[in-house]
């Protein structure tokens, strides 16, 4: 393995973007980089400045700030077949973007110079050469992407070498392996890559896509043979399944293979969930290191384990990668979890104890009706606090309708909602009309709490998500409402389960309000 320090690539904003349902503003890319900048990525690729308006406007916008670790690069291809590299205005644009790197895409693969570009292969090799070279007279670091490089290798391993020759010789800083189908092995991507490090002897990267998913191994597998540098995307954004994941990674390249690349890996977590709200994408709880779930522990026995010795079913401290760990309760649960969990919710429990087995029971029972209290931590507070005798109901429910109007041709439809409720011994009744039945039972349940708690309007539904269970016994099915609500400081999660999807709803949403009212009580 490489003892030379390995560099990122950063192409979030150019190849991520090629995957489905991702887009970025100009403005998000700007901040995608300046958050990549922060962390310590040394190379950012902002786009093809020659195929859309909006990479233009980002290179305009890049060359107006100061970057402190990060090289801004602009991607393109090789000059056109049969055009001079001078009058190829594909290649000015690279140029004109002003970045003092350039990335540029070169065939490798016969197949595709003859059958795709249509091309000898000797003018591939020139179009390689002349590029490199005439960007090189410019200033420019220069590094040259193989496309197709080891799908090309298993064919024809002479005329690949002979490109990436081309490429070094015309003064290439860096020639970058690409497994552009994403079909590669590791064994493979590992032997070829130890093949062109020994003959090129030039800085060599891996760009490596994710279609048989091994995009990360195949990225790591070349380090091991020589590679000193990873291209990639945040969260594995990019066309068909995504590319190289460096959110993963990075944490297995410092962690694991003793090879330091960021400047402050804590950050990781954070920056991966920027990304995606950047992008409007819901966050993997699953990911790798920086998921909600990767230090997530269930089974009573593993719960007990971790709270002796967390590395039992932990491989790495979550800290370092700005996670933590977590323990949820579920009918898997044990006591263990149920303390762990109390404990975190600011109870103080004992192991053994009467309240401790009858909350675990309750847990038990609610989940076999349907509840899940992984995401709804303030259901299961305000469970612990009833078990236990502390809960004071912040108002007492009297009575609650929904109704639902819509005219015969759809040009009036109305939903509305009335409360009934006492609170501090007065009686309250609403009405309030909204989008939808649930909306509508919100505004109408705050119009009755508001005279008594101020507060109330600070509390904003942030998701609403509702799951069928028992979808096979058609209309009999339940359903399980989760809802997580902020105040723009924090974020809590609640369940509601019925029959009935306003029941459910309700249930969610009057969790979701008291639970924020006894909070700021206790708060003082």
């Amino acid at each position: 393995m490489t003892k030379t320090p390995v560099t990122i690539y950063d192409t979030t904003l150019r190849d991520g973007t090629q995957g489905t349902g991702i887009s970025f503003s100009v403005l998000d890319k700007i901040r995608v980089a300046e958050k990549l900048d922060a962390f310590g990525i040394q190379y950012i690729e902002g786009g093809w400045p020659g195929s859309n308006p909006k990479d233009i406007a980002f290179f305009e916008e890049a060359a107006k700030r100061t970057w402190k670790h990060a090289r801004i690069t602009a991607f393109g291809m090789t000059r056109r077949g049969k055009f001079a590299v001078e009058e190829d205005p594909q290649v000015q644009t690279l140029l004109d973007a002003g970045t003092p790197a350039v990335c540029i895409v070169g065939k490798t693969w016969p197949l595709h110079v003859t059958e795709v570009f249509q091309v000898s292969l000797d003018e591939n090799i020139s179009m390689i050469s002349d590029t490199v070279a005439h960007l090189k007279k410019h200033g420019r670091e220069v590094l040259y992407d193989a496309e197709h490089f080891f799908d090309s290798y298993k064919e024809d391993p002479e005329y690949s070498m002979r490109t990436v020759q081309a490429a070094k010789a015309a003064g290439a800083d860096m020639v970058v392996l690409c497994d552009t189908n994403g079909g590669s092995m590791p064994e493979d991507v590992e032997r070829v890559t130890a093949a062109v490090v020994k003959e090129l002897a030039i800085p060599i990267g891996i760009h490596t896509h994710n279609d048989s998913g091994l995009g990360v191994a195949n990225a790591l597998a070349a380090v091991r043979a020589g590679a000193t540098q990873v291209q990639g995307t945040i969260n594995g954004y990019g066309e068909r399944v995504g590319n190289c994941n460096l959110v993963t990674v990075i944490p297995n390249l410092q962690l694991k293979m003793g090879l330091p690349v960021a400047q402050d890996l804590s950050r990781l977590r954070e920056l991966s969930l920027f990304v995606d709200e950047m992008a409007n994408v819901t966050h993997d709880i699953r990911a790798p290191f920086v998921g909600s779930a990767a230090f997530t522990h269930k089974g009573g026995l593993h719960v007990h384990a971790v709270q002796k010795l967390a590395r039992t079913y932990e491989h790495v401290d979550p800290a370092l990668v700005g996670n933590r760990q977590n323990i949820v309760i579920s009918d898997m649960s044990g006591q263990s979890n149920i303390l762990a969990k109390a404990t975190e919710l600011g109870f103080n429990l004992k192991k053994g104890t009467p309240e401790v087995n009858e909350i675990l029971q309750r847990v038990k029972q609610l989940e076999n009706e349907g509840y899940e209290f992984e995401a709804a931590e303030a259901s299961l507070s305000l469970l612990i606090q009833k078990v236990l005798q502390h809960h004071r109901p912040m108002w007492e429910l009297l009575e609650y309708h929904t109704n639902y109007r819509r005219s015969g041709n759809g040009a009036n439809d109305t939903c509305e909602a009335t409360v009934k409720l006492r609170v501090n011994d007065v009686n309250e009744y609403t009405v309030a009309e909204g989008d939808g039945p649930v909306n509508a039972l919100d505004a109408a349940l705050r119009k009755a709490l508001r005279p008594f708690y101020a507060q109330i309007d600070s509390i904003r539904l942030e998701d609403y998500k509702v799951r069928i269970i028992g979808g096979q016994l058609g209309t009999g099915a339940r359903t399980r409402v989760l809802i997580i609500s902020t105040d723009g400081k924090s974020s809590w999660g609640t369940v509601g389960v019925s029959d009935n999807i306003i029941e459910a709803s309700w249930l969610a949403l009057t969790d979701s309000l008291e639970y924020k009212l006894l909070q700021d009580e206790k708060a003082g």
